[in-house]
Parts: structure tokens; sequence; C-alpha cells
């Protein structure tokens, strides 16, 4: 069975950026308000076969499974994002980057606990979120992942298996890290559908979700539709060719357009 995993970050009140999650414009294009985010659940119970029902997933139908995934570990993740998708009888993989727990904006380990408890998933979305995870060495990448998996497994006293890469920077040296460090199942930025199986790690692509993204989009993509995956896969491996060529230049730029677009607001 394909999976159509969804990748979002922060659910917060309209226009409200900065109470959760990291802060630059560049990470703001991805938090939307709550109301839009209610719009996508509605458009995607719609086309299950079966309600959620308390489960981090659904069927589609023989073919797909969708999945809810939430990235960063804001701390919009304890109230608004799990309130909405609890109203819903939905519950998300929350994956945490755990050098930033109990800071400002981000999750309290009690936070963590609590979320747990309710029934959702949680997962490691590295240490310090590096900006190029690919780019890490192997000490690095052991220490992203090895570290931050016993920070979420001590807060909760629970085996961790789940993780997603920072910033869409996948290799399978950051795969084969991941799964010495526990990890059974690991979230990319890849817009695909299918699984790959890395040293015992299966590896699952994810659909981003930006502000601006129509709930018929969302539906389309939650019913299986094939246009949407393909026009996403294509825009996504058009812009890994720019950003593996450009390297810190890449970085650079975006940062640059990024802080324009928000002056300009």
């Amino acid at each position: 069975m394909r999976t159509l995993a969804f990748l979002y970050h922060d659910i917060v009140p309209r226009g409200r950026f900065s109470i959760s999650g990291f802060q630059s414009p560049d990470a703001d294009i991805y938090k939307l308000d709550c109301g839009e985010f209610e719009k996508h659940l509605k458009c995607i119970s719609e086309v299950l076969d079966t309600p959620p029902d308390g489960s981090p997933e659904a069927r589609v139908n023989d073919d797909f499974r969708v999945l809810l995934t939430f990235d960063d570990g804001g701390v919009s993740a304890s109230s608004y994002t799990a309130d909405l998708l609890e109203q819903f009888g939905w519950r998300g993989y929350f994956f945490v980057t755990t050098d930033w727990i109990n800071r400002p904006g981000f999750l309290s380990e009690s936070q963590i606990s609590d979320l747990y408890r309710r029934g959702h998933i949680i997962g490691s979305h590295s240490c310090s979120h590096p900006p190029r995870m690919s780019r890490c060495s192997r000490q690095q990448l052991d220490r992203e992942w090895q570290q931050s998996v016993q920070r979420l497994t001590q807060t909760l006293d629970a085996e961790v298996s789940s993780a997603s890469v920072p910033g869409g920077y996948f290799s399978r040296e950051v795969a084969a890290a991941a799964a010495a460090a526990g990890i059974r199942c690991l979230f990319t930025s890849e817009p695909v559908a299918s699984r790959l199986e890395i040293e015992g790690c299966s590896v699952f692509g994810r659909f981003s979700v930006q502000q601006g993204v129509s709930a018929d989009w969302v539906s389309a993509l939650a019913a299986g539709q094939a246009s949407p995956r393909i026009q996403r896969y294509l825009f996504w491996n058009a812009k890994k060719v720019i950003k593996t060529l450009g390297g810190q230049a890449w970085l650079r730029l975006r940062q640059e357009v990024l802080a324009r677009r928000s002056g300009d607001r």
C-alpha cells in the first residue's frame, strides 16, 4: 500500500507566526492559519473510505493510506494543531527538534508527553535542525539522530522509532545513521508515495503544504489522484537540481528573496 503523507509545520491563528516554531521569513511560509488547516482536514475526511477513528493513519482505498505529519516541534502542536486533529478524530506524527525543547515558541517536555498520552506519535526531527543535513559527517549524523532519540525516549519513557529529515536534505547516509539510532520509519520531503528500505529503515516521502495551498489540491492529493503528485514531483526535482548546484549560494539567495517578500507585506 502506498503512503500519502502530508508535511505540515505550525498551525497558528491568522498572522500570528511569531508564537510558534522557528522565526524567519523562510519558516513563516510553512505556517498555516487554523481556519485554512481546518478546511484541509474537512476535505481530507470527505475522501476517506473510513474515518480516522483515533488512528494516526487512514485508508483512502485499497491502494493508499493518508498520514498527517508536522515538523519542528513548535508549541502550536500542543493546542491548535492537536485540538483540530482530534475534532476530526485524527492523530498526527509530530517530529521534534530536541535542542529546542523548552525554549520559547517550542514544545516543553510536559507538552510532548501530553501529546503522546493523547495518542499522537512523537518522533525526532534531529537535535539541531542542520541547514544541510545530507552534508553532515557520519559523526554529526550519529549525534543528530542518537541524541534526539535518547532525549525523546527519556521524556516519554517509551520507544521512539520514527523521524523526519530537516530541510529536505536527504541521502542514503542520513537514512543509514537513522537506522543505526533505532529509527525504523523515516520521512523525507521527497513528494512520492512509494517506500524505500535502507538498512532496516522504511523511508517515506511527503507532500509539503505551504500557505495558500488550496483545499481542492489537498483533497485531490488525499483522494489519490495522479495530477497533484506529478505536479509536485516535477517541481521538487527541478528545485533539487538548483539546490544541489547552488549549495550555500542557493540558501543565501532564498533568504534574500524571502526577506524582501516579508518587507513588502
